[in-house]
């Protein structure tokens, strides 16, 4: 903890509801998550109705929550939402709305006549690549604002921490 953060628990005993560990991490992966956009937004390889949509902020966190968990061979709904931790209604809506952008589609599941699965577009694989690459360089970004060591501790950290 800094110094700086000592002195305002001190001063404001508040204070700890805007330094503590969660706020920090959630700060965190919203910067992440808009550096990555923002990243996506000006992208060559991204077909041009998606970064447009990331450039005007149509896309959201919520829509990355499709790009981390879908699988390329795709996955049911229900797993979506799972992997996500939303609700299926919840899902159902942003797979809509990625179905309208030509990021997925729906299409039959091989092992049950029943199920629908939800599928890349060729868009949407692209969309996967462009956002490979901007995680990539945003994670580069983070280890060159904090340091290399520090970087590496974090991820250990939170690699524990999740695991657990």
């Amino acid at each position: 903890m800094s110094e700086a953060s000592i002195s305002a628990f001190t001063a404001d005993p508040d204070a700890w509801r805007q330094t503590h560990l969660g706020r920090l991490l959630g700060h965190a992966m919203r910067r992440f998550d808009e550096r990555v956009l923002e990243l996506m937004a000006h992208d060559v390889d991204v077909p041009l109705a998606l970064s447009n949509l990331a450039a005007r902020a149509q896309v959201s966190a919520a829509h990355i929550h499709i790009t981390r968990h879908l699988a390329r061979e795709g996955s049911r709904l229900t797993e979506l939402a799972e992997r996500a931790g939303m609700t299926k209604q919840a899902m159902g809506a942003l797979v809509d709305q990625c179905e309208a952008w030509g990021l997925v589609t729906r299409g039959p599941d091989p092992l049950d006549a029943r199920a629908r699965r939800v599928l890349f577009t060729a868009d949407g694989l692209a969309w996967l690549d462009a956002f490979r690459s901007a995680v990539t360089q945003a994670e580069s970004e983070f280890r060159s604002s904090v340091g290399n060591d520090i970087a590496t501790v974090v991820t250990i950290g939170l690699e524990a921490y999740t695991a657990g």
